[in-house]
């Protein structure tokens, strides 16, 4: 969002210690010919590309491939250009908010702007001058594997989990603060969100990296000395992770997920996924961000997915405080208490 608070300076100072800080092209663009070449990226001390910095991902390309696009992998520049060009009409600050693939399907299937309403109805309405612009390449999914750009299909027992989930959120909407669906529990591996609070700082030393989160202000730190992963036992939200450079390509494998607070974690984060994060430079300017997700117990096979970061050379992360300081979560829950006693109320002189 454009209105964040400078994030502590003094936490990100500990990371920074922890990790022993050793002394363009937008987005999902293909890498322009005049930017830093690949095999020649920026390099640190001790020879290996430098991924330090801050990154966004703001690109308006859909997670997975809609249906009216089935069969292709690229649009054509004029076809960008006229999306581009919609998107500017439809989300001129005036309109709803729209998160995540809302905005690239509003615009591909010509949504009128007095027609447009966001998914985000939890929290109240608010307008789009609110949420960062986004952009537009030619790709039509971010999921490059399977080749349809689709997840593929979920197994039977991640099916009948989804659907347990589903019947207990609705019943147990907000019975206390972990219910509420927007609780701000914290950010997750792996990271996919895009167009709010994206935002990334890496931090790389010889022995580990630290990616900072600015959803929701979360440290994943990443051991690069060859130590063995936790014990299985041990779980945690962003798993377990342990990194290995494979020549100039940061390797990241993360096992030992804690799973979702609520649901069945279909964006890779479930307790059973194996996560293969691959970071590297394309330029000077772009970092591209490849996750495979391998979760048997979820998905019927493996799926990947390819993002890629925009350097920010001139920002730096704010903290997202989401309810800190505020009466979100006490006015979602005295709501609730509210209508709960209005319904009993209702069915108690309806039974008489």
């Amino acid at each position: 969002m454009r209105s964040r608070l400078l994030v502590s300076m003094g936490v990100f100072a500990v990371m920074i210690a922890v990790v022993s800080l050793a002394a363009g092209t937008a987005a999902g663009q293909a890498p322009s010919a005049t930017a830093a070449r690949a095999d020649n990226p920026p390099r640190t001390a001790d020879g290996h590309p430098d991924l330090s910095g801050v990154w966004s991902f703001n690109a308006a390309t859909p997670f997975e491939r809609p249906k009216e696009l089935e069969g292709r992998a690229l649009l054509t520049d004029a076809e960008v250009a006229a999306l581009r060009k919609s998107a500017a009409q439809l989300f001129n600050g005036e309109t709803d908010a729209a998160f995540g693939d809302e905005v690239f399907l509003a615009v591909l299937r010509n949504v009128k702007a007095q027609d447009f309403k966001s998914s985000d109805k939890e929290v109240g309405n608010y307008n789009h001058f609110w949420i960062v612009d986004r952009e537009f390449d030619n790709r039509t999914s971010l999921i490059v594997d399977p080749p349809d750009g689709r997840l593929p299909e979920l197994t039977a027992e991640a099916k009948k989990k989804q659907a347990d989930a589903a019947e207990y959120n609705r019943q147990h909407y907000a019975d206390g603060p972990e219910d509420v669906p927007h609780n701000c529990w914290g950010g997750t591996a792996p990271m996919l969100f895009a167009g709010y609070n994206s935002y990334y700082q890496i931090v790389q030393s010889p022995t580990a990296v630290a990616i900072h989160l600015e959803m929701m202000h979360d440290s994943r730190i990443v051991p690069l000395d060859g130590r063995a992963h936790l014990p299985e036992t041990i779980r945690q939200r962003f798993g377990s992770s342990r990194g290995h450079w494979d020549g100039d390509t940061l390797v990241v494998e993360t096992i030992n997920l804690r799973g979702p607070v609520r649901g069945v974690g279909l964006r890779g984060n479930s307790a059973t996924a194996h996560l293969t994060e691959k970071f590297s430079r394309v330029n000077a300017t772009t970092l591209k961000y490849e996750v495979t997700v391998d979760d048997p117990a979820t998905y019927t096979k493996p799926w990947t997915a390819v993002l890629y970061w925009r350097a920010e050379p001139k920002d730096q992360l704010y903290e997202y405080a989401c309810h800190e300081g505020n009466e979100g979560m006490a006015g979602t829950l005295t709501g609730y208490r509210a209508l709960q006693k209005t319904t009993e109320e209702a069915a108690k002189k309806g039974s008489r």
